[in-house]
């Protein structure tokens, strides 16, 4: 069984590497750094590699280098288990994140619940309300000439499509982006803890008044619903409440913090989007591979053998999509941003069964951003004197960015 800071005895001497996505070169906050280039040192590497320390919580994994690999372990849930209960140690309490740490056959039946919440005809039905958020935030930084994009624009438009979402007025905006920043990025662990005890009271208060108060919105929605013929417990409740809150703010804002690095950076693919605004839609795709954010971690439920490599019950394996993304072996020259890619087979919303219940909206809100800003907004770069701050970890993002249009 892995346990923290040890190299299990099963795992061969010469297939551990230093690597790991949390203290690698690259990997740290720093100014100018590029946490997915950095990822390029594993092509050298062998396909499966053990990496100490290699989680949040600190436990080593297998790292695996090969998207055809990861697609096989992400497959196979029976195999390589998701449940690992992230978010709840935190706040003292024990739930899963539903569902994404729930196991097939359960794990079906709360996606099927949730699949018509996120459906195409459901984003397309929110879009309009997407829209005027990123216009009114572009019109409050317009005059400005510059802005720290993060705090400015990609927190604050992910948090208010998820009070969209809710059914709660952008009022809370402010509150809600307390608790994503203490959540996401609080320095210490006191402070993650009472962002997430804030987050989690919120959530158990708002489906109790949607139980006497119900309105058009997912928390009635969910208060409403039934799985085996009975309504979703209390874990059940603030486990989809939470997911829905951690998903749809650190990928989308994360997503969008690269996007805009990219497109500040090189000003040649900003103007072929504004000149050709029909490419959006395929390079926010292109965008989505080469800047993947999510490392996901799965539990191997028994021992199995991998391309010779022996894996042992209990070891966790590491599927990051931003690898998998950049692999030449499913992408010709992977770390060449190419808006007219047409062969763009990626992960970036993970794979098989937990594959990303939201990627239709996290697309949508994508998109919609750019449009927007190209639309509405003059050129911009990244401001004089400044560079981006980025890091890698569970998810990758980039904690400050200026961007400047002066």
């Amino acid at each position: 069984m892995s346990s923290r800071n040890v190299v299990p005895p099963h795992v061969q001497p010469d297939l551990v590497r230093g690597f790991n996505f949390w203290s690698a070169p690259g990997m740290r906050p720093q100014a100018g750094g590029d946490p997915h280039a950095a990822l390029a040192c594993l092509r050298d590497e062998p396909r499966i590699f053990y990496s100490p320390r290699n989680t949040a919580e600190g436990y080593g994994t297998w790292v695996l280098t090969r998207a055809e690999d990861m697609r096989a372990v992400l497959q196979d849930a029976v195999t390589f288990s998701s449940s690992r209960k992230f978010f709840s140690p935190l706040v003292g309490e024990d739930w899963p994140l539903v569902p994404l740490e729930i196991d097939p056959p359960d794990h079906t039946k709360y996606r099927a619940l949730l699949n018509p919440m996120f459906s195409p005809k459901r984003m397309q039905q929110m879009q309009i309300g997407i829209r005027a958020r990123a216009i009114e935030l572009l019109d409050s930084l317009h005059d400005r000439g510059e802005c720290d994009f993060m705090s400015e624009f990609a927190f604050p438009f992910a948090v208010s499509v998820f009070l969209q979402f809710l059914g709660l007025p952008q009022g809370r905006m402010a509150e809600f982006l307390g608790w994503a920043e203490q959540v996401l990025h609080g320095a210490d662990a006191a402070t993650r803890v009472a962002g997430g005890k804030a987050v989690v009271g919120f959530l158990r208060n708002l489906f109790e008044l949607r139980r006497t108060e119900p309105v058009e919105d997912f928390a009635t929605f969910l208060v409403n619903a039934n799985v085996d013929g009975r309504p979703l417990n209390d874990d059940e409740l603030i486990g989809m409440g939470v997911l829905v809150f951690i998903a749809g703010l650190d990928t989308v804002a994360a997503a969008l913090g690269f996007d805009f690095n990219y497109l500040a950076a090189n000003p040649e693919a900003q103007s072929e989007l504004r000149s050709h605004p029909e490419r959006i839609a395929n390079a926010a795709e292109e965008m989505l591979r080469a800047f993947s954010t999510v490392h996901m971690v799965r539990v191997a439920t028994k021992d199995v053998e991998l391309h010779g490599v022996t894996i042992k019950a209990g070891d966790r394996i590491s599927c990051a999509t931003m690898v998998a993304n950049r692999d030449p072996e499913e992408f010709a020259d992977p770390d060449r941003i190419d808006f007219k890619r047409e062969v763009n087979r990626h992960v970036a919303f993970a794979y098989g069964p937990h594959r990303c219940v939201g990627s239709h909206l996290a697309r949508r809100e994508v998109i919609i951003a750019l449009e927007e800003w190209l639309r509405r907004m003059p050129a911009f770069r990244i401001k004089e004197g400044t560079a981006p701050v980025a890091h890698g970890g569970t998810v990758f993002g980039i904690e400050k960015l200026v961007l400047d249009w002066r």
